[in-house]
Parts: structure tokens; sequence; C-alpha cells
């Protein structure tokens, strides 16, 4: 896939940081290999030695610019002619206050055990921002900087490491 020039933010001989183009979450970056492998075991060895450090650096610099409360790092998908991407999301405060307040997503409670105080987990926050931020034809509305922000900011932070 070609990633447009405004989402792109960081490049190594084996990865491409990018801000994730269907978002309206400022700060849901992508880290993808630029060779044809959708597995971690078909990539050459040199891109799995910079993948670690890569997705730490990534992780730090969102942790410290944007401050969420948590970020979570994953690989989903599975999809042919992909090659493996990660998913890095950051989960704003302002992000888990509109999940509680949002009570079609009560319902999700009720696959697991009960528990006596209001508690969620990544998966649920992980599902709600891509249901509301990723494919809602309107978004929530969002707090801090914009996504061309959060671009600029990362960039710049990147070039500095």
């Amino acid at each position: 896939m070609d990633i447009p020039a405004k989402f792109r933010i960081h490049e190594t001989e084996h990865w491409l940081v990018n801000h994730r183009m269907d978002t309206a979450l400022p700060g849901y970056l992508m880290v993808g290999s630029k060779a044809g492998a959708n597995a971690l075991y078909d990539l050459p060895a040199e891109a799995l030695a910079s993948l670690g450090p890569l997705l730490a650096e990534t992780q730090r610099q969102i942790q410290t610019l944007l401050h969420p409360v948590c970020v979570y790092i994953g690989r989903y998908g599975h999809s042919p002619g992909h090659p493996i991407h990660f998913h890095i999301l950051p989960i704003y405060d302002w992000v888990e206050a509109l999940f509680w307040r949002d009570e079609r997503y009560r319902v999700l409670a009720s696959f697991g055990k009960p528990s006596p105080q209001p508690d969620t987990d990544g998966a649920e926050l992980t599902f709600f921002v891509w249901r509301e931020f990723c494919e809602a034809d309107t978004p929530p509305p969002v707090i801090g900087p914009t996504i061309a922000e959060v671009v600029g900011m990362m960039r710049g932070a990147f070039s500095a490491a």
C-alpha cells in the first residue's frame, strides 16, 4: 500500500511508521514492513532485529508527546496482499470517558466475568476506537492536537532521536 506523504512519519531500511490514514484518532500509528511478508517468520533477520527497538521508540514518543493513559500495540488482520504491520493505539482519558458514556458498549460486559467495579480492557477499547474513530460516518470530537499536528510532532521526535 502506498502511504501518502502527509501520513508518513519515519522510515527505516525495513519499516515504515505512519499515521493510520482512515482514523480520526490523532496518534493512531501503524508500523508496516517494507518486505512483502505477512508473517514474522518470513521477515529477514535484520527486520526482526530492528522491530522491537522501533516499536519501543514509537511507544516512547507517543507517551512523551501525547500523554495517553496507555498505548496498545498489536498485530491484527490477515488480508492477502498486505505486508505484516502493527497498530499502535493511544488511549487517552477522554477516549475512555467516551467509551463509558456510550451505553451501546455496556453489552460487552455480559461476555466476561462480572466485575464489582466498572472495568474495561484493551480488547473493548480497541473495538471502540475501531468502530467510533475509524468506521463511523461521524466520529466523536477529538480533544488535543490534530492528526497533522501529531504527524509533525512525531516526525520531529524521530528526527531528533
